[in-house]
C-alpha cells in the first residue's frame, strides 16, 4: 500500500515539477553566443508562444514510466539499508539515501537522457513549423540505441552518479534534521505541514548540493542533438562551460530549479500522505522516517512501526 501512494504521489509531482525542469534543462543548455532566453519567466513566456502550453511538458512520458521502478529501487535500497544499519541516526539517513541514490542511477540516467532530449526537441520553432525527430520516450531511446548502443543510451551515466549519490544523502540527512526538530507528533494539528515544510526544504538542499553536477549532465546529454557534438568527457564539458561563460554557468536554471523543488516535493508527499489517510484511516500516521526524493519520485515511506 505503501508503495502504491508512492507511485500516486510521485505522478502527481511530476505534474506539477516538469514545467519548472522543461525551462531548466533550456536555460541549462542554451547557446551563450545565440541566447534564446533571458532569464527563467521570459523562458516560460517563449515556450508557450511558441510552443503552446503543451511545449512545457515535453518529455513527461519518460519520468512518468520511470517512476515506477525507481520508486522500487529506492524503496528497496532505502529500506534493507536502514535494516542493516539497525540505527536510525542523521549519519545513517545519509547513508541509505546514498547508496538509494547510486542504484537507481541505473534507470534514472536513460530516463533523463530521453527526457532532455525530448524537451530541447523544437527549441524555438512555432508548434506549427516544428519538425519532431522522436515521437516519444521510447522512440528516443530506441533511435539512440540503434546510433549508439548501450553506451549511447547511458551517456551522462557517470555525472548522474555523482549527482544522485549524494544528492539522496543530502535529501534524507536534511529531512531528518528537520522533522526531528520540528516534531512529529500524531496528536499535533500542524504534524503534515510540519512534514511538507520539512520535505520541501529538504528537496531545495538536495537541489543546492549538487546543482554544479546538473548542468553539466544536462550538457553532456543534450550534446549531439542536430548531429553536433561539443564535449568528448565530463572535464572537457566542463573546462569549455567555464572558459566561455565563467563561473556562474554553475547557476544556469537555478531558479526554475529551486522554485519546482518546493513544491514538487510538497505536492508529493501531500498526496502519498491523504492517500494513506484515506486507505488506512485507523493506522493515521505515526512519524516521519521517509520522504519523496528530491529529483524525480517519492521515496517510500519505510515499513516501519513507526511510519505513515
Amino acid at each position: 500500500m505503501d508503495f502504491l501512494a508512492g507511485c500516486i504521489g510521485g505522478a502527481a509531482g511530476v505534474l506539477v515539477g516538469h514545467p519548472f525542469d522543461t525551462v531548466k534543462v533550456r536555460l541549462q543548455v542554451q547557446s551563450v553566443d545565440k541566447p534564446l532566453y533571458r532569464g527563467t519567466f521570459h523562458c516560460f513566456q517563449s515556450i508557450i508562444r511558441q510552443e503552446s502550453m503543451f511545449g512545457l511538458y515535453k518529455g513527461i512520458g519518460s519520468p512518468m514510466m520511470g517512476l515506477t521502478f525507481i520508486n522500487a529501487i529506492v524503496f528497496g535500497v532505502q529500506g534493507n539499508t536502514m535494516r542493516m544499519l539497525s540505527e536510525d541516526t542523521p549519519m545513517n539517513q545519509f547513508l541509505a539515501g546514498a547508496a538509494a541514490g547510486a542504484i537507481q542511477c541505473v534507470i534514472c540516467c536513460p530516463m533523463e537522457l530521453a527526457k532532455t532530449r525530448m524537451q530541447m526537441q523544437g527549441t524555438g520553432e512555432k508548434k506549427s513549423s516544428s519538425r519532431k525527430v522522436y515521437k516519444n520516450s521510447l522512440d528516443c531511446l530506441a533511435r539512440i540505441y540503434q546510433r549508439q548502443g548501450l553506451r549511447g543510451v547511458n551517456r551522462g551515466m557517470v555525472t548522474t552518479l555523482i549527482r544522485e549519490t549524494p544528492g539522496f544523502g543530502v535529501y534524507f540527512l536534511a529531512y531528518d534534521l528537520l522533522t526531528r526538530s520540528l516534531g512529529c507528533e500524531p496528536e499535533d494539528p500542524y504534524m503534515i505541514p510540519k512534514l511538507l515544510f520539512a520535505g520541501g526544504m529538504s528537496g531545495i538542499a538536495s537541489w543546492l548540493s549538487t546543482y554544479p553536477v546538473d548542468v553539466i549532465k544536462s550538457r553532456l546529454q543534450a550534446d549531439g542533438v542536430g548531429g553536433n557534438y561539443q564535449y568528448s568527457s565530463i572535464m572537457d564539458c566542463t573546462r569549455k562551460s567555464i572558459q566561455r561563460e565563467g563561473w556562474r554557468v554553475f547557476t544556469r536554471g537555478l531558479t526554475s530549479t529551486l522554485l519546482r523543488a518546493f513544491p514538487v516535493n510538497a505536492t508529493t508527499f501531500a498526496t502519498v500522505t491523504l492517500f494513506l489517510l484515506y486507505v488506512r484511516p485507523d493506522d493515521g500516521p505515526k512519524d516521519c522516517e521517509a520522504a519523496p526524493g528530491p529529483h524525480h519520485a517519492p521515496l517510500q515511506q519505510q515499513v516501519q512501526p513507526s511510519s505513515l
